[in-house]
């Protein structure tokens, strides 16, 4: 614990169904070694359980949370962090559309520290994020504890959905001064939908997106590399 709070490493990740190299995938992530790992586009059907607890081993983390109760939306943590309660959502179904969640859970870290981590993925129909965004909205302003929020929101700064979901949070982008960093394609980068939001009691201490050979390989999506301090328990 350092004079102003309790260090944090957090990396959300969509990892495209992991249909890209997953070596490449679980290698960029143990370089990494972060606390917390939210993914999107994480295993969801078939032998899920199986899947997501080999995902977890492979970056040298345990399930947390998620799965198909929140439709692919995956939370991972290292030994350092003790999970106190989860609970996952799923949007209401268009018809004709895909599934859409997100999965939550409330956690503890050695010192005492206390803070709600949430993942989500919206959909890329424009008409339906904005209800998804103040769905996951509603569950983020009921944690118990503050909240560090990441998600592929599917459209960029200034969108609905994204000005929904980023009210009254630190867009840890923002606060880098690293805003400029584009997170999707990896083949051809040209937009920021992947974000990270925390509570403002929490520090954005760096943020980084990771371009990286591995990262270009393991998936459509870079990754999102933030380092945070949390507020010290009481």
């Amino acid at each position: 614990m350092t004079d102003t709070g309790v260090p944090l490493r957090v990396v959300s990740y969509n990892v495209h169904g992991q249909r890209d190299d997953t070596a490449a995938l679980a290698e960029a992530v143990r370089q990494v070694t972060p606390d917390v790992l939210i993914v999107q586009e994480g295993p969801r059907r078939f032998r899920w359980r199986e899947k997501s607890a080999a995902l977890a081993a492979s970056v040298g983390m345990v399930v947390a949370a998620g799965g198909l109760p929140s439709l692919g939306n995956l939370l991972l943590t290292s030994l350092r962090v003790r999970v106190t309660d989860t609970r996952c959502g799923r949007f209401p179904l268009t018809p004709g559309r895909h599934l859409r969640g997100a999965a939550y859970a409330d956690c503890a870290v050695e010192s005492g520290a206390r803070f709600t981590v949430a993942g989500s993925h919206l959909a890329t129909d424009p008409v339906e994020r904005p209800g998804q965004a103040e769905l996951f909205k509603r569950e983020l302003a009921a944690a118990p504890f503050p909240v560090i929020a990441a998600a592929d929101l599917n459209e960029e700064p200034g969108g609905p959905a994204w000005t929904t979901v980023a009210a009254g949070l630190t867009d840890a982008a923002v606060t880098a001064d690293r805003a400029d960093r584009l997170t999707y394609s990896c083949a051809n980068p040209r937009r920021r939908i992947d974000a990270l939001f925390v509570d403002p009691r929490i520090t954005v201490v760096d943020y980084d997106v990771l371009d990286t050979p591995l990262t270009r390989r393991a998936s459509d999506h870079f990754p999102i590399l933030v380092d945070l301090l949390l507020p010290a328990a009481d």
